[in-house]
């Protein structure tokens, strides 16, 4: 055992320590998971509009495809530059700004006029939104050592689910009543009422959020000493055997190699999350409204399980590889069992896959992040937890047209081809998570 894995150990083991760590994920876990609830919200909520903007503004399946995955275009631009003024400005100022910017953009689409402004749009929506995740990967990684890490991105995590679980009623039950508002549409009153959410959020996030546990009024002195000392050793471990500076991180191999794992799981994320709505309801022949809503919830629900207790559990290098592993090739068997369920005309076995599909692809993600921030620090972490980010979201650009492209090129009558296609990829990050294994990386010894 090295000196400074022992050392880890002891500052772990010490009770102010865990205090402090307690103390810190009391505090700021509920405002992130907040912050990202109405973010998941705001950019998936328009499958619930793809019929009535078809219907009322001749936004074409095509037309949609595109605004639908144009999102992550815009992400992926700014992303990089969004987290290095993060760590200029600070999180409190800039993840509020974020919210409170993409929350007006939100609001904005209950004026969509044509395809050209759902896809401008769909555009400025991830133009704002670029940094917010990425950042509160930072963010975390600059509270909470490498031992709990993977637990509190698995909190964060939780944001998806509950997103899901509370927003699909949501935007279900705000559709039903829109459409009995004189002079409006339901799908009108679902954007502006969530996009005002995001900036309510924003407001509340420059109150709760703390510029690093210097600053950490909530902590005590010896609990601040703690919390920075092991953070300290882990910053210096990082600097030591990872990439300094940014021009490195975007050259650093085993970036780009988490990036494209990343990449395949955002396919099967936005793959399965865009078109939600319309598979459940070619599933189980109901309308898309409150009633889809709810049976949506269902998958999210166990999500949130699932989440958060593998990543309680996935606490070793070995661990987190196993679970990694075992859970991509869950999330594309699970995918293609949900084709075959649709094709078969087997609503109770589709929701079942779906389920846990959405379970695996929840719980693998926090997984995936532990790897990236244990070798990555400072300006090295902003541009190489941005790439990851930005680059690997091209998966939610990719997948709406891929999924279109394959159905209209197979005439697939139930788009069942679409879908087997998005739960290839799965299968291909699964083979590089297991690869990981040759992976020499000297943070590791503080998680071991």
């Amino acid at each position: 055992m090295s000196e400074t894995t022992a050392t880890s150990k002891e500052l772990l083991a010490r009770p102010v320590l865990k205090s402090a760590i307690y103390k810190a994920a009391r505090r700021l876990m509920p405002m992130l998971v907040i912050l990202y609830v109405v973010s998941f919200l705001d950019r998936t909520n328009v499958g619930f509009a793809e019929a009535a903007l078809g219907t009322d503004k001749g936004v074409s399946a095509a037309a949609f495809a595109l605004g639908a995955g144009i999102f992550f275009i815009g992400y992926a631009i700014f992303e990089i530059p969004s987290n290095l003024l993060l760590k200029k400005v600070g999180a409190k100022i800039w993840l509020a700004r974020i919210a409170i910017t993409w929350g007006i953009v939100s609001a904005c689409f209950a004026f969509v006029q044509g395809e050209t402004s759902f896809v401008v749009l769909r555009f400025l929506l991830g133009v704002t939104e670029a940094g917010l995740f990425p950042g509160v990967i930072m963010y975390l990684a600059e509270w909470f050592p490498n031992k709990v890490r993977v637990q509190m991105f698995a909190i964060f995590y939780l944001a998806q689910p509950f997103s899901q679980m509370i927003g699909n009623p949501l935007s279900g039950w705000l559709i039903n009543i829109g459409d009995q508002v004189p002079g409006l549409r339901g799908w009108q009153v679902m954007f502006f009422v969530e996009g005002m959410l995001a900036v309510l959020a924003g407001i509340a996030a420059f109150f709760f959020l703390i510029n690093g546990p210097e600053k950490a009024k909530f902590l005590s002195k010896d609990e601040k000493y703690a919390l920075k000392e092991v953070m300290a050793l882990e910053d210096t471990v990082k600097d030591e055997h990872g990439p300094r500076g940014i021009l490195a991180a975007l050259r650093n191999g085993r970036v780009w190699y988490f990036t494209l794992i990343y990449f395949c799981l955002q396919i099967a994320v936005y793959g399965v999350t865009f078109f939600l709505p319309q598979q459940v309801s070619s599933l189980t022949g109901q309308k898309v409204g409150l009633a889809v809503g709810l049976l949506i919830a269902v998958p999210w629900f166990f999500g949130i399980f699932a989440c958060y207790f593998i990543g309680k559990a996935a606490d070793t290098v070995a661990k987190r590889r196993k679970f990694g592993t075992i859970l991509f090739i869950s999330t594309g068997l699970c995918i293609f069992g949900s084709a075959w369920a649709g094709t078969n005309h087997q609503p109770f076995l589709g929701m079942i896959f779906i389920t846990l599909a959405v379970c695996s692809f929840l719980a693998v993600g926090p997984v995936v992040w532990s790897y990236p921030t244990a070798f990555l620090a400072g300006s090295a972490a902003a541009a190489g937890i941005g790439l990851i980010n930005s680059l690997g979201n091209l998966g939610g650009f990719v997948a709406p047209i891929l999924r279109t492209a394959v159905n209209e090129a197979t005439q697939s009558p139930t788009g069942s081809m679409g879908v087997y296609a998005l739960g290839v990829l799965p299968f291909v990050a699964a083979a590089m998570m297991y690869a990981t294994k040759r992976f020499k990386n000297k943070a590791d010894d503080l998680l071991d």
